[in-house]
């Protein structure tokens, strides 16, 4: 199955040679030249405009696009509307927002096209495992398409499927994350009270060995906190600064539209925030008033 790739990013490149390897054919397009010959070296056909990309293609049409979620995909909609056919599909694998998912599938179908939102989930390691796919839109346009998605997935038979309408797909990546975060934090709250026991001297990438197995916490991300202690147990030379996306925000968002308790998301995506603040303003204030109420000893910063 031939199938239009629009953003050959890591994670775009990387799924254009999984669906590659399986048998299909890929047509690539990226501004960027070196993304390009990347690409090209992956088996990708590789092409110079989003119009080169549609003429491609035969009929119908379905072209996925993995670019920034906002109006890089808005814009690359736009670009590619005019050149398309009723019938053609489009599909937003990236971190949308799932409201913008919902508004774009309604734009596309006025106009006789189709619109697929994928929540994709697998990072750098999607190439060689899989990923997991959430989609949302029509049934009958998952089912057309169900080759690429069976070819992305870990396997034909799971780690994909069509989870509901519209908007539904980024919906559940979104929650997807919220849950992800949580899981970290967790994670880094309980390795931070082992490393601080210093009288027992643990070994804490025996730890995590350990638990890979057996144990309830199981998981891939214990298998990369695995992997970093063996690497770096004392983790010198990182920072403690968390980026996030915008997936967790979104999650507490619709937490407190749903009247839903999310207490262990929220806390994690706050932690985040605190995470990047030097000398955070709040603690300052805090030092102030219990030395103001109790004469409790202020430190002042070092110079």
């Amino acid at each position: 199955m031939d199938l239009g790739m629009i953003g050959l990013g890591r994670m775009g490149a990387n799924m254009s040679e999984r669906l590659v390897r399986g048998g299909h054919r890929v047509v690539g397009y990226a501004r960027g030249a070196d993304s390009l010959a990347a690409a090209r070296a992956r088996g990708v056909h590789t092409v110079d405009s989003i119009p080169a990309l549609v003429h491609a293609l035969p009929a119908p049409r379905a072209v996925w696009i993995m670019v920034p979620a906002g109006a890089p995909v808005d814009e690359t909609i736009d670009a590619l509307v005019p050149l398309l056919a009723e019938g053609d599909v489009v599909i937003d694998g990236g971190n949308s927002n799932y409201k913008d998912s919902q508004r774009r599938a309604r734009a596309l179908t006025a106009r006789g096209l189709h619109f697929l939102d994928v929540g994709t989930s697998g990072g750098v390691w999607g190439l060689k495992e899989g990923y997991s796919l959430m989609i949302g839109g029509e049934p009958g346009v998952f089912e057309r398409l169900r080759p690429i998605f069976a070819t992305l997935a870990p396997s034909p038979e799971r780690g994909f499927g069509r989870v509901g309408g519209h908007g539904a797909g980024h919906f559940t990546k979104m929650v997807h994350n919220g849950i992800e975060y949580g899981m970290m934090q967790a994670f880094a709250e309980g390795f931070a009270i082992m490393e601080r026991k210093k009288e027992l001297a643990l070994d804490l990438a025996q730890v995590a060995e350990v638990w890979r197995f057996g144990s309830v916490v199981r998981s891939w991300l214990l298998d990369l906190i695995a992997g970093a202690l063996r690497e770096n147990p004392t983790l010198d030379g990182i920072a403690g600064h968390v980026a996030d996306s915008g997936e967790g925000r979104w999650t507490v968002q619709e937490a407190i539209d749903l009247d839903v308790s999310a207490p262990v998301i929220t806390e994690s995506l706050l932690r985040r925030l605190r995470s990047r603040e030097s000398a955070p303003y709040a603690d300052k204030l805090l030092a102030v008033l219990r030395h103001a109420f109790g004469g409790h000893e202020v430190r002042k910063e070092q110079a």
